[in-house]
């Protein structure tokens, strides 16, 4: 299957090992599992509880249609869920497109387009000019949208999406036998 991130350049020894950060998490999880690693105002969570989490989102992705190769933007601070989604998304199979939060909304617009994302997943923080970055688009594909809920953010909450974060997390398997990938060739 071709995508725009295959670029038929040679593979050779050097290249063709399978290293991932995705291989760090599960160790981790593993070596680690009760150890803190996220804080985020008063919510703590150990490596296992990430681990299971980053498979649930890779999980949910897959049952939404996400497919190896597709893209999955997101618009996010330092928060749970952008630490979930630096492994959960290539967990997927999918390219992580962590869009700059002070580009404006034109410049959003393109990346979306040009990347071709599939999924965007928004913090609160960044609804206005997402929704304004979402207007100018020039694609017709759709898009599916995740809202996330951030305790720590106090101002006006718009919904851009259909779902919250933590209800789409919900749809996936916190078992989800993610494959990592076949070699560094892979986009992650």
């Amino acid at each position: 299957m071709s995508s725009i991130f295959d670029q038929n350049l040679p593979r050779v020894e050097a290249n063709y090992a399978a290293l991932s950060p995705l291989s760090f998490i599960e160790r981790t999880a593993s070596v680690y599992p009760q150890r803190l690693a996220v804080v985020h105002g008063a919510l703590r969570r150990n490596w296992a509880e990430v681990f299971a989490r980053c498979r649930q989102l890779a999980s949910a992705l897959q049952r939404v249609g996400v497919r190896p190769g597709d893209t999955v933007a997101v618009m996010l601070p330092n928060t749970p869920p952008m630490v979930e989604a630096h492994f959960g998304i290539p967990a997927a199979g999918a390219v992580i497109n962590a869009l700059n939060t002070r580009l404006d909304a034109e410049t959003l617009a393109f990346m979306l387009d040009h990347g071709e994302a599939k999924v965007v997943i928004v913090d609160p923080e960044f609804t206005g000019v997402m929704a304004k970055a979402l207007r100018l688009r020039k694609s017709t594909a759709s898009l599916f949208i995740i809202d996330v809920d951030d305790v720590l953010f106090t101002g006006d909450v718009t919904r851009l999406g259909d779902i919250t974060y933590d209800e789409f997390l919900a749809t996936g398997d916190s078992s989800f036998p993610w494959p990592l990938p076949a070699d560094e060739w892979d986009a992650i």
